[in-house]
């Protein structure tokens, strides 16, 4: 069994932020060559539920618990915020702008994260507290970083050479850039819920390749349904030997299997902020590539913006770290796992505000 205090979290996480940078990547190719977003969805998940279904059948046969009517709610509501409304969104928002931007604001995800617990109240923030205070100071800062690199472009400070050219040019319409970021931090703000429901659904269903598959399943059906409504043309959901394709099938198998697993298993070792923590390493990705391969410009707002929500998320992650180093101090030597019973509880405590 692999030790919490080992590197394999880290390393996971590094592994993780690598996948979801290609993915974005070819997402954003892949919907301006006309793929839609909903057939995206569910056509990747399909992809996960049969490399992931025989895997677990197989290997938690004696571990898979009986699930229960309960415990099946609230796996659907873990899919409904972590794929459905998450990812939806999210590729809505990316149409209007690029992948840069969509990774960049992706570093409120922390801020957000310790926001909805706070609100839920499944994250204690002390305000007389010095690491309190860092929560506070820099979740106010994640935002309105997001908010000047939403809504203040500035002069150009630096114009990539273009490898590739996007259907959205650099030089869009402002109104587009800021109803796709809007959009997107929508999204991010379902996946902050999700990342705090994913770190008591280990607690509830303890066979992490199960509850990846059934994560998978509610996903494709819940965005089939919604393709009744969006996504009724049969033509959209033909996909030849293209880029289209390619997509599909990396992010089927990179993400909605490999890396979904591998975040369900980090978070239940070392909690959501942990998880949500990584998002930099993705922006620092994206953004070289974007400005390489799709000569993206980069802005003066963009840069300030960028480097205020970085500075609100570690200030965040410092807060954080601070707590659970004095719970540690606190707790009786062989209670190993008090520093962490709040997040044990999260999924209780959640299912009484749905």
């Amino acid at each position: 069994m692999v030790s919490i205090n080992s590197s394999s979290p880290y390393l996971a996480m590094a592994v993780v932020q690598l996948a979801y940078a290609g993915s974005n990547i070819l997402t954003k190719l892949a919907l301006d060559r006309g793929l839609n977003q909903l057939v995206f969805v569910v056509y990747r998940h399909l992809i996960a539920l049969v490399i992931l279904s025989p895997l677990a059948y197989a290997l938690e046969r004696k571990q898979r618990p009986a699930i229960g009517a309960s415990a099946m709610a609230r796996i659907f509501v873990l899919s409904f915020f972590g794929v459905t409304v998450h990812l939806n969104l999210y590729y809505a928002g990316m149409n209007y702008t690029s992948p840069t931007v969509a990774t960049a604001l992706s570093n409120i995800i922390p801020a957000l994260t310790i926001v909805v617990a706070a609100l839920l109240r499944m994250e204690e923030v002390k305000l007389g507290s010095t690491s309190g205070k860092a929560k506070v100071v820099g979740a106010v800062a994640c935002i309105a970083g997001s908010l000047i690199f939403t809504f203040w472009k500035g002069e150009s400070v630096f114009e990539g050479s273009s490898v590739v050219t996007l259907a959205l040019g650099r030089d869009d319409r402002h109104e587009n850039w800021v109803k796709g970021s809007i959009l997107i931090i929508v999204s991010f703000v379902a996946w902050s819920v999700w990342l705090i429901l994913m770190s008591g659904a280990y607690k509830i269903y303890p066979a992490r390749l199960s509850l990846t598959v059934l994560i998978c399943l509610f996903g494709t059906l819940q965005s089939s349904f919604l393709s009744i409504f969006w996504a009724r043309d049969f033509d959209l959901w033909k996909i030849g030997w293209n880029m289209q394709l390619w997509t599909v099938l990396y992010c089927g198998i990179m993400v909605s299997a490999l890396v979904y697993y591998l975040q369900t298993w980090c978070i239940s070792k070392k909690g959501p902020v942990f998880a949500a923590m990584f998002s930099p390493l993705l922006v620092v990705i994206v953004g070289l590539f974007s400005v390489v391969v799709f000569g993206e410009r980069l802005h003066l707002g963009s840069l300030l913006g960028a480097v205020v929500i970085v500075s609100g998320l570690y200030c965040v992650l410092w807060g954080k770290r601070n707590d659970e180093e004095m719970k540690k101090e606190t707790a009786a030597p062989t209670d190993i796992s008090h520093g962490r019973d709040d997040e044990e509880k999260t999924i209780d405590n959640f299912s009484e505000h749905v």
